[in-house]
């Protein structure tokens, strides 16, 4: 848990009335909204930012009118990732290759039940990338329509637009999403078998057990952050991709293996300092994504408490 999230721990020592109406609401909502904010966001510590300014909204609100508390915050949280959005966009002028959402890790003989909801309905890494590439109004529509059912006419005056806008924006991030390879092999052990290869085949600097590992139309996209020109990149086709693998092996060493956002991955820190997270998307027993995260800054960000329970 988040210092952001723990400070949305409210004392309602002496609240009455009002005071403790809202603190059930919040408290019965918290996990709903935190899941919202992570789809929206793809960032644990951003989405409990979110879901922490969220209650101090509602804190200063007079909902005595509302009749749906739950989709009042739903909205709340939803206007509030969208300023973020934005805000991450415009401090974006220049391109720095491709954005990697921060994962969940988690041990692989389970998924940390603070997590659970937030990786509902295959909210994996892959999709994540994927909402990466639509606009923040795009996001916001297709999350709270198609994640959690939340009507147009709700999202509209969210994005300023008529629910017939709202319903078009969402169309459109449908589509997006739908021509991505976003939902992976449910066996975790079958995905643990084709990463555990992938990591033996790079770590030997064998080339063609690589090939026979990686889907020919593969993706590889490695976030660095900050960096260099150059230093993020995306590598597209099997061979490339195995190229860039063998220069894993220095590493491989250091790699341990994880559930990243529910799905066998591997988490690189040589002297238990994080160095990169690997996201692997397996269809069909072949990868046909992988997701580097070696952003130094948002790697310190990660919660790592769960993996050394």
């Amino acid at each position: 848990m988040t210092d952001a999230t723990k400070g949305c721990d409210v004392d309602a020592g002496g609240a009455t009335g009002q005071d403790d109406w809202l603190v059930e609401q919040f408290e019965a909502n918290r996990t709903h909204l935190r899941a919202v904010a992570y789809r929206m966001l793809g960032s644990v510590s951003e989405a409990d930012d979110a879901v922490q300014e969220a209650w101090l909204r509602l804190s200063r609100s007079d909902l005595n009118g509302v009749a749906n508390p739950a989709g009042w915050l739903t909205t709340v949280v939803g206007r509030i990732c969208l300023d973020m959005l934005r805000t991450r966009k415009r401090r974006r002028e220049e391109p720095l290759g491709p954005h990697v959402p921060e994962p969940i890790l988690s041990r692989e003989d389970g998924v940390d039940p603070e997590y659970e909801a937030m990786l509902a309905d295959s909210v994996g890494l892959a999709l994540l990338v994927v909402l990466e590439t639509l606009n923040p109004s795009e996001r916001l529509a297709f999350v709270l329509h198609d994640m959690f059912g939340l009507p147009f006419d709700e999202i509209a005056p969210i994005v300023d637009r008529t629910p017939a806008a709202a319903r078009q924006m969402a169309s459109r991030a449908r589509r997006r999403v739908r021509g991505a390879p976003t939902t992976p092999d449910v066996d975790v052990t079958r995905q643990r078998e084709v990463v555990d290869a992938f990591r033996a085949a790079a770590r030997d600097g064998d080339f063609e057990a690589l090939l026979a590992l990686l889907d020919p139309d593969v993706v590889l996209r490695a976030d660095r952050g900050a960096m260099p020109a150059g230093a993020s990149r995306v590598v597209h086709g099997a061979a490339a991709v195995a190229e860039q693998a063998m220069s894993f092996a220095p590493l491989a060493q250091y790699a341990r293996p994880v559930l990243v956002n529910g799905v066998a991955g591997v988490l690189v820190a040589p002297k238990g300092e994080p160095s990169a997270v690997l996201g692997f998307t397996i269809v069909g027993g072949r990868i046909v994504e992988i997701d580097i995260l070696a952003d130094p800054e948002r790697l310190r960000r990660l919660d790592l408490a769960a993996l050394d329970e």
